[in-house]
């Protein structure tokens, strides 16, 4: 996947942790990001979070709490963004009340790169650590701070000893001389991907194929295979093989055809006659390779500019080029199977008229040979969707509100994200949460629950068993859902509260045992500021995904009487979401917020600061020279990778003035920024003699 584990908070804390675990096992430390609700890149640096305390806690801050109690990261990086007003880097209740207090973090936080607004409030609310270096601009003030006591000693104090214990940790932990056992490396990348790889589709049993196939093999990613994000999360691979090679290599008679060029990011009218020509030749090709073959593997995808760090996807559409290749390709042989490669879903126009689709997201340095183990059958799909796929851009809950405005995002979507918004409004989904096929049937039988009524806080241990009815080794992921009515609070139909994976030889039968906590059953209740679970029946449902319920028990919980947030007359539309599009009323929002909301939108105007960005003074006289040279910039610092520039460009425009500063290396003084924003003002002396000095 690319940037996130997804929106499911257990599962996204749950993988946090192991990852973690796994890099500080190493004597390496991690650092768990971003901190908190940095959920868009648009504006990430200055946009303001508006969200409501429940959906803050609930599906903002659990994956995070999970992931500090159980995994222990020496440190986390704070976001840009900021939240109900405050950047996150100088909230001392994110920080200090949440993050240290209430679930025990004792490691350093660090800014993200150049989130840094006010250095002397992010130490007095927990930040430790600058990222970058301000080049000791931030440090005076410091010193500043502490000398006209608006900082204390012990605040700054307690910052440099974390600092000083990482710095210890990591000295002891250093091996001199170190070699990567860069093999077993290069065998768990495969093994990571073969695992992890999701079988959307499989018509007919077309999959899995084999070596004796006359075989077709359809798109540049077959050879030019996309296996990471871009952006800040590049890193260089050893080893990067590619699935053409790799199914070549297995001794299979193949045939390829390009079928697509990855620069073309035009819409069909858009293209020139000239253009228009190429791709379809290119289509041609594919489909005269395509003819009379017994399988057709097309590898198909987002390009590299198509997601990236610095902006947003604007729709969930493959390249247009892409769609068509498929369409024609189908008409020639109707045994096509797709190879998605991309970091998140995509509309899928086609589905029905393949016969299969392999979901390799973003799949590493072994991608090929992992692709091709299980397009042959040496290897069987396990993976599962770690998010719901929808239909349309416009199925999502957030379609009317995002990226917001240019002050503000509201997350009027509360608590409804993923397979909790698609089930509750009963809409139709391309793949639910979970989703995952085979090359074999499982059968799931024989729940039991060790009691049937029970105390708030008690364990509850549950076994079922889980039957391989096919001929092949293969692996399942069980996912255990909690459901529970509640007319005074609204709910999901069902949240996430365990998943297992078990591996099972052919035909052989597992009994699975979990043990569930009754304290995580609940919802975050605002009124005693704590998680609560109010007495009742409550549905434990177990299956393969969201969808595919197989299992289902009951048991009932006495807990504590507490009073409970009732909002169903004063934000009704909670708790009956509208079968269309979603959408929220202002009225009901802030009922839900507990305030009015701010300024979402508005023109950026005098007097301009530090906090202001190139976009917002891009009307002015001034604004449009800075711009013009930002763009030379961007242009030069991504003249080896284009597929970068947009990515690039984006982010200088979108970097507050005083981030320039401290993210430039030295490519812009304190003095020079504010001797533009004083000429922005208008102050042109003023400005002019800054600049010069």
């Amino acid at each position: 996947k690319f940037e996130y584990y997804r929106a499911e908070p257990l599962l996204s804390g749950v993988l946090s942790a192991r990852i973690i675990q796994g890099i500080q096992r190493t004597g390496t430390s991690a650092s768990l990001k971003h901190f908190a609700l940095n959920n868009q890149e648009i504006r990430r640096m200055t946009i303001n979070a508006v969200v409501d305390e429940r959906t803050l806690r609930e599906t903002c801050l659990k994956a995070f709490e999970i992931a500090v109690k159980k995994g222990k990261p020496d440190t986390v990086m704070s976001s840009y963004n900021r939240i109900n007003g405050e950047y996150s880097g100088e909230s001392k209740y994110l920080i200090t009340e949440i993050l240290r207090n209430e679930w025990g973090f004792d490691g350093v936080v660090v800014s993200d790169w150049g989130a840094v607004n006010d250095r002397v409030a992010g130490i007095k609310a927990g930040l430790d650590l600058e990222m970058p270096g301000s080049q000791g601009i931030n440090d005076k003030k410091i010193i500043a701070a502490v000398s006209d006591r608006t900082l204390s000693e012990e605040d700054l104090d307690k910052s440099v000893c974390r600092i000083i214990e990482l710095i210890l940790k990591s000295t002891l932990n250093r091996k001199q001389g170190y070699q990567c056992d860069k093999s077993t490396h290069r065998q768990l990348a495969v093994k990571a991907l073969e695992e992890s790889a999701v079988l959307l589709k499989n018509e007919e049993g077309i999959l899995p194929g084999n070596v004796n196939q006359n075989v077709a093999v359809i798109g540049t990613f077959a050879k030019m295979i996309r296996y990471q994000g871009a952006g800040s999360s590049k890193i260089n691979p050893i080893n990067v093989d590619n699935p053409w090679d790799s199914i070549v290599e297995q001794g299979v008679n193949a045939t390829y055809a390009k079928g697509y060029s990855l620069k073309t990011r035009k819409s069909i009218k858009a293209l020139s006659k000239k253009e228009l020509d190429e791709q379809d030749a290119l289509i041609k090709e594919a489909c005269d390779a395509s003819k009379d073959k017994d399988i057709v593997y097309i590898f198909a995808g987002l390009p590299e500019g198509y997601e990236s760090e610095g902006f947003d996807r604007k729709n969930l559409c493959l390249p247009q080029e892409q769609n068509r290749l498929i369409e024609a390709v189908v008409e020639c042989n109707p045994n096509v199977v797709v190879i998605l490669i991309g970091g998140a879903p995509v509309e899928l126009p086609w589905i029905n008229r393949v016969k299969a689709v392999l979901l390799a997201y973003l799949g590493g340095e072994g991608v090929g040979k992992a692709i091709t183990n299980l397009l042959l059958g040496f290897k069987t799909p396990c993976g599962k969707l770690a998010e719901t796929w929808p239909l349309s851009l416009k199925d999502i809950p957030s379609f009317n509100y995002f990226p917001g405005g240019r002050l503000t995002v509201e997350h009027r979507e509360s608590i409804y994200v993923g397979y909790r918004y698609y089930e509750k409004a009963e809409k139709q989904v391309l793949f639910p949460f979970g989703h995952g096929l085979s090359y074999v049937d499982f059968i799931y039988s024989n729940l039991e629950i060790d009691c049937e009524e029970c105390n708030l806080g008690d364990k509850i241990n549950i076994t079922f068993n889980i039957t391989n009815c096919g001929s092949r080794f293969a692996k399942e992921t069980a996912l255990v859902f909690v459901s529970h009515e509640n007319k005074t609070v609204f709910l999901p139909k069902k949240e996430l509260r365990e998943f297992i994976k078990v591996s099972l030889n052919p035909g052989e039968t597992k009994q699975v045992s979990i043990t569930l906590d009754t304290n995580t059953f609940g919802y975050y209740n605002t009124l005693i500021n704590d998680w609560y679970s109010a007495s009742g029946q409550y549905q434990i449902i177990i299956g393969p995904s969201s969808k595919n319920c197989a299992l289902q028990a009951c048991v009932y919980i006495n807990s504590p009487e507490m009073p409970q947030p009732d909002l169903i007359n004063i934000a009704p539309t909670y708790y009956n979401l509208p079968k269309g599009e979603f959408v929220i009323s202002k009225q009901e929002f802030e009922a839900l917020y507990g305030n009015s909301l701010p300024v979402s939108d508005n023109r950026a105007t005098r007097p301009y600061t530090p906090n202001n960005t190139l976009e917002d003074v891009s009307h002015t006289f001034v604004g449009k020279i800075v711009n013009k040279v930002a763009e030379k910039v961007a242009k030069g610092v991504t003249e080896v990778e284009k597929e970068q520039e947009g990515m690039m460009s984006n982010m200088i425009k979108e970097m507050p003035f005083s981030s320039l500063v401290t993210s430039g290396e030295g490519m812009i003084s304190e003095n020079m920024m504010l001797g533009i924003v004083d000429l922005l003002n208008g102050h042109y002396i003023k400005g002019i003699k800054k600049l010069l000095e």
